[in-house]
């Protein structure tokens, strides 16, 4: 199972959000691309970024750190917040994002998402997003009504190569991944998942590795490696 060490940036910093909430940041760095090489040195296979701004805004808006990024890492990146262009995809894979990854428009652009696949095929990563079961967009401020696994169902039909799965309640509170939740989607949408959302112990990780056979491929995790519950090496060494 990859452990993708999540590096969030909102104003240009590295920052994490409590349930996706944009008055409660807390900032632990003001170099995200120092961020993304202490991952690395650390042994990350992937690096999982996420422009904060954009996904509110609906457009990237911290292109310039993500650029740096992809640059001086040798390992790839997997980018999402705000991408809901054409041009927007083709100019993050042209610089370098080794996935992109999509949310609102998966679900309120059909037509446009379905060129999506078809032009970008498996670069195209999926953030499905819950709240209470239901469907999150637009940095998880409209919920709509749709639920979760039908969603993902939907979109593995599609043709869709994997999905990311948060419970938004869960995010930033380390108080352990939705194990359920990401189970029933796994085995439901029967393409590779991975989890997001709460973690908070190298048990939690044990516990999501133990759903691999149900296609849990990977874990994102963030605060828990900020806030030093763990490092990332034993991260790495627990997911094995």
């Amino acid at each position: 199972m990859i452990i993708y060490p999540a590096i969030d940036i909102k104003d240009g910093r590295c920052v994490r959000l409590l349930q996706g909430k944009e008055d409660q940041v807390t900032i632990y760095d003001e170099d995200p691309v120092a961020v993304a090489l202490t991952w690395q040195k650390q042994g990350a296979e992937f690096v999982h970024v996420i422009d904060l701004d954009g996904a509110w805004r609906g457009k990237p808006a911290n292109a310039d750190v993500v650029a740096k990024i992809v640059q001086v890492l040798d390992v790839p990146v997997q980018f999402g917040g705000g991408v809901r262009t054409i041009e927007a995809i083709k100019e993050l894979i042209e610089s370098g994002v080794g996935q992109v990854v999509l949310g609102t428009i998966a679900v309120t652009e059909p037509a446009l998402f379905q060129r999506a696949l078809e032009m970008f095929d498996d670069r195209i990563v999926v953030g499905l997003d819950g709240r209470q079961g239901n469907v999150a967009i637009e940095g998880w401020t409209k919920d709509t009504g749709e639920d979760v696994v039908a969603t993902g169902r939907r979109l593995a039909d599609l043709g869709v190569h994997r999905l990311i799965y948060t419970d938004i309640t869960r995010d930033g509170t380390q108080v352990g991944p939705n194990i359920e939740a990401t189970g029933s989607l796994a085995r439901a949408a029967g393409i590779p998942i991975t989890a997001s959302g709460g973690v908070g112990s190298l048990e939690d990780i044990r516990n999501l590795k133990a759903l691999a056979p149900d296609g849990v491929e990977g874990v994102i995790v963030g605060k828990a490696l900020y806030e030093r519950a763990f490092s990332l090496q034993d991260a790495i060494e627990a997911a094995r």
